[in-house]
């Protein structure tokens, strides 16, 4: 049998690691790295990362679900900064890539209770609606 079952990390090319760096400064708190190097930074997100390589001419790859703790927030942290917002949670980077904001508690995407609580999230639950989605799927009590 072979099933693929998640994504460990997704790699996105940028024009400039700093300016890449600083939008998701901006955007969060305690934005960490697992690692960095002259072309590559790795953000961290509990037991998954975005891999961020410098490219000469980098490809905006159409969008990507980022999924938060608090999607007003981080959108009205998006305006602030000044990033190009393109719809109700969806903003710009400043390599044009689309990062699509989306709420934890309102989407499928599950992290271990013991993950979530080792990134001081242990409070966060899921809407009835997406406890819904996944008890339909036998995922969920």
């Amino acid at each position: 049998m072979s099933r693929a079952i998640g994504i460990n990390h997704v790699a996105v090319e940028v024009a400039d690691l700093d300016e890449a760096l600083a939008f998701f400064d901006s955007l969060f708190d305690g934005v960490r790295l697992r690692g960095r190097s002259r072309r590559m930074a790795f953000v961290d997100l509990g037991d998954q990362f975005i891999a961020l390589e410098q490219a000469r001419e980098p490809v905006a790859a159409g969008h990507f679900g980022l999924v938060v703790d608090d999607c007003p927030e981080t959108m009205r942290r998006a305006r602030t900064a000044g990033w190009r917002v393109v719809g109700d949670n969806d903003v710009l980077d400043p390599s044009g890539n689309h990062w699509q904001v989306v709420d934890y508690r309102d989407v499928q995407f599950t992290k271990a209770p013991r993950v979530l609580e080792g990134m001081g999230l242990g409070g966060l639950v899921k809407s009835d609606a997406a406890i819904g989605e996944l008890q339909a799927k036998g995922l969920a009590g």
